[in-house]
């Protein structure tokens, strides 16, 4: 419990020193919060980073955020927001549980088909569109907290 404190502590300070103004760390946090969500894992930081360089937005923020899917929450996340969609657009023609035990690869979300990859992408962009401006008003209402009182 210790350690996910230290961390927690680390990861806010990182995010209320940076120095650009709140909104601009608030806006790259948001960006890499959408990326992390919309671009597959392995690639984010290939879409982050230069769009944060094109915005004048938080680098910092925009990798950080990516790490809303990381190694273990995808396994959480992706059969979540496939699942989701899948179940609106097609009528919930894949299960959560067959979702759940598949290995998230290329590979395997090909062998699903065309209807698991369009569920994949519209979930990332729809939980991206979701957790973006939570995380914008979150961060930049912390990082203006905190700077007030220092």
């Amino acid at each position: 419990m210790q350690s996910l404190r230290s961390y927690w502590h680390a990861l806010k300070a990182k995010m209320v020193k940076d120095p650009l103004p709140p909104e601009d760390v608030a806006a790259g946090w948001a960006l890499g919060m959408f990326v992390g969500c919309a671009v597959p894992f392995g690639l984010q930081l290939i879409v982050s980073v230069p769009l944060a360089l094109m915005m004048r937005v938080s680098k910092i923020g925009a990798t950080l955020g990516t790490l809303i899917t990381n190694p273990v929450t995808i396994f959480i996340i992706y059969p979540a927001q496939t699942w989701a969609v899948n179940r609106l657009l097609f009528g919930g023609s894949l299960t959560f549980q067959r979702l759940m035990d598949m290995e998230w690869t290329w590979h395997s979300v090909r062998r699903l088909g065309a209807e698991a990859m369009v569920s994949f992408f519209l979930g990332g962009l729809a939980l991206g569109m979701i957790l973006s401006p939570i995380t914008y008003f979150l961060v930049r209402r912390l990082v203006l907290r905190y700077r007030r009182k220092w």
